[in-house]
């Protein structure tokens, strides 16, 4: 009988004849081609299993049993015409191996029945370990394991000596023996004694990596993992350290996992080991690092504030840190601009990013002073500006600050405040070009009169704004300093996910307002009405502020332990809400930019000790409420711009002391189809592969770790809706376009639109040209052009393009489109025009002079409108490239850049390959060529996790790459031999991936070129596992995408 609930069951017979009988609701799925093996067997031998009982239930022997095993393997022996199926029939004699060894040099060889040491456990099946009395203790498992494996990794927070004794023995044995020991370990808490490190050290074939930077690091994990070279692996996985309580006595609760019966999870465990081996973040200990752990063991326990060690550690950048870095220097080297604004929330590592850059600064200016100027509003800013500069410089002594009562000695290196600046004229004392590097803190200040000065007399080579707020309440924009660009934003997700910013509780409640009908202009609702709904519109005002008071009730924890900020439209708006929460028992407050100072520090004071729950603020006056102890903020009023959206909430998200997480209460109603919900959520997610709508739809699967998202039913409901309006059909779309010029104050064109409204132009693709949607929506006059139907079918390819090189060629060609003469281009300019023809009209050119290619340009030619739109999105392209990309060297002229992205048909022209759909799969050998390519889809499975196949092909970090060949690749072959020693023989392996087959607009996804690559070495047959070396790291933009064990 079927029972309603959840079910992942292959449909077989019975249950198809039960499916159709039964009046009830089913949810099916086809099963996935890339687990389809996976599926089916483990079907399978829940069947067999159920048959060898059926022979034994009627009197069959192991015999019977074995026979009818050996009949199901012919079977696949005949349908394969494989014969190495034939070696896995079950042998007569009906046996289990259990061990093999030397017959010399082995106690064996004087008594055969001697005691072999196993574990109790099972090596084929996973177990439990919880502490009962009945079992193993865990402690003499781990003895047995290690005295019974080939190589040992080991994986814990802390290493006590208590713990270590008890495994000592074997350990030196094993590793006197010739058995390998890795450990990583940290300084976590100070836990660990260092007598069990340098124990650990002085064994042989040991390495150990320690974590000096748990604050980074955050390493809680607890594993030991021992592999055998017969196949038999283990891993203990749980909550025991190697402490003597916890892996002897305490309710510990550890899985055994062995590689028989879960080999993708030993697999993650082995990947996710070797992703942390070859992290940065740990570091080899030897005999020279003991008074270093001790230091750091100390500091754990005991802050101190002067630990010289801050000036000797290397600082590396987190990976999204690495990615701003990476977007200056493309914004510097690609468009050639050198003023630059870095906008981040406050607590985020603005300075470090800074400090990183001017160090990559002095290493490609190092024959000159690079003298830096760190101009900032307040001293505190600049101590710790100083501090952290000072650090990733490895310099105690580098720089001076003139600020109060310090007075430098040199002025190259100077961290002063605007207010000593100005105070001391200090344009006079130094020449326009005196300084090389400039950084602004808190840029958006910079349209105050202080700071014009400073501005328009220094002409350094670089320029970098640092802000948390790029948009003031005084409207002024400090955009124009820097080319109207923002080159780089740190996203919340990867702070929270890094404990940089607290994580927050975000619901959404069903507004009782609608805004649907409220007048809506330059790109936003009218203040005035919306201040008149939500102040003086009577009873419909007091309903909204009654909901608003429930909503808190019901979804704070304590209101007496509320300490929250409530974002209104208007003075009126917050005097009206600040005088119903105190009407209802709610202490409150509200400030506006009229505030003196005064009474905004009162403000602060009142609402941290506790006296006001609430202070209640208008729009983006925030920057003066910088209050990190807030737990607690009301969205009153639909915030229009993303931006003030971000710094609104960015007020909550500082970390403080006992403050668990922010409290998010955002009131949804009916909203205009102009108002965008979509980005407001893409914002929040840590995957931006994922749409909103199927976000909403899974519960908000994507969010940064320890955050939530709720939608009441309803609230839910209007977000949909209104996404729909406005992006998902062509109608919102060009309701856009016919009030584009009125909303924003700017000129309509493709870059604008798409800029304006962060649009992936792939989501506007999907339903038309953007030429067809400004005519349909009378913005231009309409048009017949021939090459409309083939190019808008081509866009979503060519969005993708990304390398300079192509992008540059590519208009220059089709700006005289009419006067090309094929014959005069170069070898590596036919292969880009190549690349571009597979792109378009889906096949390459076999004769340059054939009638159909000269009719297909000159299509491309008598089509001027449609000819402009593909101009301008190479333009576009262009101006949004964040990396840097460079030619790779493959011993011919080849247009493939290195970090750029291709479609399988693009490369594959590339390589002069001019038959690219007879690619099927994902390895292509040009022999001609001396090439190996492989195009390598991360995730093969339709879904976003899948842990059968997502851990065959990853990047264990920047430079190393773990793939899985095809099924039938054998390491004694002919493919498998020329892999391993293709260095050797000369020939070239290319790297291609991508992670998913499909982007999230449905198209075939394009692959990014990593570049060329080396064998390191290799496990395994049929398929073979390769660790490849790649000969250029992998920038930081990929390595969250390629590294599926990248944690935060």
């Amino acid at each position: 009988m079927l029972h309603d609930g959840l079910y992942e069951q292959i449909i077989n017979k019975e249950l198809e004849t039960e499916l159709g009988l039964a009046d009830k609701l089913s949810t099916t799925a086809p099963i996935d081609s890339a687990e389809a093996s996976k599926v089916l067997a483990k079907y399978i031998a829940e069947v067999v299993e159920k048959g060898l009982d059926n022979v034994a239930d009627n009197g069959g022997d192991v015999n019977s049993q074995v026979a009818l095993a050996n009949r199901i393997i012919s079977t696949i022996i005949n349908e394969t015409k494989e014969n190495d199926f034939a070696e896995m029939s079950v042998a007569e004699r009906a046996e289990q191996l259990l061990a093999l060894f030397d017959k010399k040099n082995s106690i064996l060889a004087l008594d055969e029945k001697a005691a072999i040491i196993r574990p109790e456990t099972s090596i084929a099946q996973s177990s439990l370990f919880t502490g009962a009395i009945h079992e193993p203790q865990m402690y003499t498992e781990l003895k047995k394991e290690i005295v019974s494996c080939n190589r040992i990794d080991m994986l814990v927070s802390f290493i006590k000596w208590s713990g270590l004794r008890l495994l000592m023995d074997e350990l030196k044995t094993f590793t006197k023996n010739g058995g390998e020991l890795r450990i990583i370990t940290t300084s976590y808490m100070g836990a660990t004694d260092v007598k069990a490190i340098e124990e650990l050290r002085k064994l042989p074939n040991t390495q150990i990596k320690v974590s000096y930077d748990t604050k980074r690091t955050r390493l809680h994990a607890k594993t030991y993992v021992f592999y055998r070279n017969t196949g038999f692996t283990t891993a203990y996985v749980g909550s025991s350290n190697l402490s003597n309580a916890a892996i002897s006595s305490g309710l510990e609760w550890n899985v055994k996992v062995t590689k028989k019966d879960l080999p993708e999870t030993i697999d993650k465990i082995e990947a996710t080991f070797e992703s942390y081996w070859n992290s940065p973040e740990f570091e080899y200990y030897d005999e020279g690092q003991v008074e270093r752990l001790q230091r750091a063991l100390k500091a754990e326990k005991y802050v101190d504030s002067n630990n010289p060690e801050l000036y000797t550690m290397d600082i590396n950048p987190y990976y999204y840190q690495q990615q701003i870095l990476d977007r200056l220097e493309a914004e510097r080297l690609v468009r050639g601009y050198y003023k630059n604004l870095v906008v981040a929330a406050t607590g985020t590592g603005k300075t470090v990013i800074s400090a990183l850059d001017y160090k990559r600064f002095r290493k490609q200016n190092s024959d000159k002073p690079c003298r830096l100027l760190f101009v900032a509003h307040r001293e505190e800013i600049l101590k710790q500006s100083l501090y952290t500069f000072r650090a990733v410089l490895k310099d105690a002594n580098f720089g001076e600050m003139f600020v109060g009562n310090y007075k430098p000695e040199s002025i190259d290196n100077l961290f002063i405040s605007i207010q000593t600046f100005n105070s001391q004229d200090f344009t006079q004392k130094t020449t326009p070009d005196f300084y090389d590097y400039i950084i602004v803190d808190e840029f958006h200040h910079a349209a105050a009169p202080t700071y014009q000065k400073l501005l328009a007399y220094y002409n350094p080579k670089i320029l970098l704004g640092l802000t948390a707020t790029p948009e003031r309440m005084d409207g002024k924009s400090i955009l124009p300093y820097f080319n109207n660009r923002i080159a780089a934003e740190i996203r919340l997700p990867e702070a929270i996910d890094r404990k940089l910013l607290c994580p927050f509780q975000y619901f959404g409640v069903t507004d009782t307002v609608d805004l649907d009908s409220l007048k809506w202009a330059n790109g936003g609702y009218d203040k005035g009405e919306l201040s008149r709904v939500y102040t003086t519109s009577g009873y419909v005002a007091q309903q909204r502020a009654d909901l608003v008071v429930r909503s808190l009730f019901k979804y704070v924890t304590d209101i007496n332990d509320v300490k929250g900020l409530g974002f209104c439209v208007s003075i009126e708006h917050a005097e009206f809400m600040c005088k119903y929460f105190n009407e209802h028992g709610i202490p409150s407050m509200y400030l506006t930019g009229k505030s003196p100072d005064e009474e905004r520090r009162n403000a602060k004071n009142q609402l941290t000790s506790g006296r006001v729950r609430f202070i209640f603020v208008v729009d983006i006056y925030n920057e003066g409420v910088d209050i990190p102890e807030v737990n607690t903020v009301l969205f009153l009023r639909p915030t229009e711009s993303l931006t003030v959206f971000l710094q609104q909430l960015g007020r909550g998200l500082r970390l403080s002391e006992d403050k668990e997480c922010l409290t998010v209460l955002d009131f949804i109603g009916q909203a205009n189809r102009k108002y965008n919900f979509e980005d407001k959520f893409a914002v929040l997610l840590s995957n931006t592969t994922r749409s909103v709508t199927r976000e909403i739809k899974d519960g908000f699967i994507s969010v940064p770790k320890g955050c939530y998202i709720q939608l009441e039913k309803k609230a839910a409901q209007y977000i949909l809706d209104n996404i729909r309006a406005s992006y998902g059909n062509t109608a919102g779309l060009m309701s856009k376009i016919i009030s584009f010029e009125d909303d924003t104050g700017k000129k309509l064109t493709l870059a604008n639109f798409l800029d304006y409204y962060r649009l992936d132009a792939r989501a506007m693709y999907k339903f038309s040209s953007f030429s067809r949607l400004c005519a349909r929506a009378d913005i231009i006059d309409d048009f017949n052009e021939p090459i409309e139907e083939v190019l808008t079918k081509a866009f979503p390819r060519l969005v993708s393009i990304d390398s300079r090189r192509w992008i540059i060629f590519l208009i220059t060609i089709l700006n005289s489109i009419d006067d090309v003469d094929f014959a005069s281009l170069s070898v590596v300019e036919k292969r880009m025009l190549q690349m571009f023809y597979v792109t378009v009209w889906g096949t390459p050119i076999n004769d340059w002079d054939s009638e159909e290619v000269i009719n297909n340009f000159r299509a491309l030619f008598d089509s001027p409108i449609m000819l402009k739109e593909l101009v301008d999105l190479l333009k576009y392209n262009f101006d949004h490239i964040d990396f840097i990309d460079e030619k790779v060297e493959l011993g011919f002229d080849c247009p493939l850049d290195l970090h750029c992205t291709y479609t399988r048909d693009q490369l594959l022209v590339a390589m002069d390959f001019m038959k690219p759909t007879s690619v099927r799969e994902g390895v292509k050998w040009l022999p001609e060529k001396q090439v190996d390519i492989f195009m390598i889809t991360l995730n093969k499975s339709d879904k976003d996790y899948s842990p059968t196949t997502m851990y065959n092909d990853y990047s264990i970090n920047d430079t190393l790459f773990h793939w899985q060949s095809q099924s039938t690749t054998n390491a004694e072959g002919s493919v498998g031999q020329r892999y391993i020693h293709h260095q050797e023989s000369g020939s070239i392996v290319l790297l291609f991936v991508r992670e998913f087959k499909k982007d999230k607009f449905g198209n075939t996804a394009p692959y990014t070129f990593l570049g060329t690559a080396d064998y390191v070495s290799h496990n395994g047959s049929r398929p073979m596992n390769i660790v490849w070396k790649l000969k250029k790291p992998i920038p930081a933009k990929y390595l969250k995408k390629t590294n599926k064990l990248v944690v935060g």
